[in-house]
């Protein structure tokens, strides 16, 4: 286990673990559904949208496509979802604002707060698959106070590829150690654990909405196991004090 005074730096995982996704998606989406599809539930809308995240990246991850960045993905997944849920007639201007729905996530209740105390003795930023501007409306939107805009577009690959934890360890000059990963996902910690980063399991067990089955405990002894960024904001004060 990492001391945590070793630490220099935090990276987050964004989507699920800062953001509420999932609620902001279909608050974006009800009024477009209103329009075009008012049978359809917007959660059911965001679940169904979410689930081609993965499958789109892989193409890249696989090689099978070159890096273009989140925007675009979930663009290209939209235009998909809507096709097979039979919504005809929107115009590309509905689609393109529809598609910033994923700009305009609300934060976790102790997400703000927490990044601002951390913020006081570490380096802090995204490791996220979203794209660079993605970020940055993100965090002006919802007054997330990062140093700084890490994670896929800067090293042009997608999580868990093994290039994005360590070239944004060799972005930042640290040793692998010395970065921190917090996320509510194991399979992120897993992916940077195995090159030697720190790691931080948050648990969110509504990120998926109340039924959610997936990373509701640890799967591994991670460095640190909170149920909110502020448990893990104290117990850093705590272990440096």
């Amino acid at each position: 286990m990492t001391k945590p005074t070793e630490i220099k730096a935090l990276v987050f995982d964004v989507f699920g673990t800062v953001v509420d996704w999932r609620s902001g998606v279909a608050r974006e989406a009800a009024a477009f559904l209103q329009r075009h599809a008012p049978h359809l539930d917007a959660f059911e809308f965001a679940d169904i949208w979410r689930r081609e995240y993965s499958p789109a990246m892989e193409e890249i991850r696989s090689g099978r496509r070159p890096y273009v960045r989140l925007d675009v993905l979930h663009r290209e997944n939209l235009v998909k979802v809507l096709k097979r849920s039979g919504i005809t007639g929107a115009t590309d201007a509905e689609i393109d604002e529809l598609n910033l729905a994923w700009h305009r996530l609300d934060p976790w209740p102790d997400s703000v707060p927490a990044l601002n105390r951390l913020k006081r003795r570490f380096i802090i930023a995204p490791l996220s698959n979203g794209n660079i501007r993605l970020m940055v409306d993100m965090a002006k939107r919802a007054g997330l106070p990062w140093d700084a805009i890490l994670g896929a577009e800067v090293v042009r690959a997608y999580k868990p590829s093994p290039q994005v934890y360590s070239e944004t360890v060799d972005i930042l000059g640290l040793a692998p150690a010395e970065l921190c990963l917090v996320a509510a996902h194991n399979g992120d910690l897993a992916a940077a654990r195995r090159l030697g980063l720190s790691t931080a399991f948050v648990v969110r067990p509504t990120e998926h909405g109340p039924d959610q089955k997936t990373d509701l405990n640890a799967q591994q002894a991670w460095d640190f196991v909170v149920d909110d960024l502020n448990e893990l904001a104290s117990q850093l004060d705590a272990s440096i004090d």
